[in-house]
């Protein structure tokens, strides 16, 4: 019978204190760096990110769960429904790496075969988690702009919109920050089948593909931004313009009246 390893991953928040980690697990871990942590032993898998993914395997739910809420401190910004995905290596001896629905089957499996598949499992998982980020995001762009369309006004405060700019901004850069999926892992550098791994992994989960859709929507979001800056930013100018009218008026008002008085 096949040998099959179930990778399991959840987003429990939008960033992992990767340092409180490590201090916390008296394991020494297989893989350390600052954007990740691994380990394993006894056919038990853990893999944490930075960017607040943590992948499984070998552990029952219920274990899972007692894990996450024990670096429940070192989580920053903690999501309240977890994000999860699955995925799962069936072993295959002898034969090249291929991909079908959810599974990835290998010729052989050690710990990095599993390392490189819960990196990009992970990378999966974020990607899920930003597209509906900016997917949201665009969907309040819409209302304002079907609001322009209809009453020819934009009703949003300075404020809110640079609220609203710091939020997409923000996504932004951290995707550029936690999405590695242009560069290759140290480990495969070396390692042909392990980079063959890798990058077929890429394609199976579409991290390209889905990366360059999340880069599409934000810049449709940040040039719609841009035009309702201009019209908040003229909006404001057509306001003081009329205040410093205003302003004149009553000076002339004050200058006539002090005039008619003296009279």
């Amino acid at each position: 019978m096949a040998q099959i390893v179930k990778l399991y991953a959840f987003l429990v928040s939008n960033q992992i204190d990767l340092k409180g980690v490590k201090a916390l697990i008296e394991k020494k871990p297989l893989a350390d760096s600052s954007s990740e942590l691994f380990y394993g032993t006894g056919g038990k898998y853990e893999y944490y990110s930075n960017y607040g993914v943590i992948v499984f395997s070998g552990y029952q739910e219920e274990e899972v769960k007692s894990m996450i809420r024990t670096i429940e401190a070192h989580l920053k910004d903690p999501e309240i429904a977890w994000l999860r995905d699955e995925f799962q290596i069936r072993v295959d001896p002898g034969k090249e790496s291929s991909f079908e629905f959810a599974e990835a089957v290998v010729g052989k499996l050690d710990d990095m075969v599993i390392r490189v598949a819960m990196l990009n499992l992970a990378q999966s998982v974020a990607l899920d988690h930003y597209q509906k980020v900016s997917e949201d995001l665009l969907t309040q762009v819409k209302s304002f702009v079907n609001q322009l369309e209809r009453t020819g006004k934009l009703k949003i405060s300075r404020n809110n919109m640079h609220r609203f700019l710091g939020k997409a901004l923000g996504t932004q850069n951290d995707i550029a920050e936690n999405i590695y999926i242009f560069d290759a892992p140290d480990l495969t550098w070396e390692n042909e089948y392990l980079d063959k791994l890798h990058h077929g992994l890429i394609k199976h989960f579409d991290l390209k593909v889905r990366f360059s859709e999340i880069e599409y929507t934000l810049r449709i979001i940040e040039n719609n931004l841009t035009v309702f800056r201009e019209i908040i930013h003229q909006r404001e100018s057509n306001l003081l313009e009329f205040i410093i009218i205003l302003l004149i008026l009553v000076e002339v008002f004050d200058l006539f009246i002090t005039k008619l008085l003296n009279f």
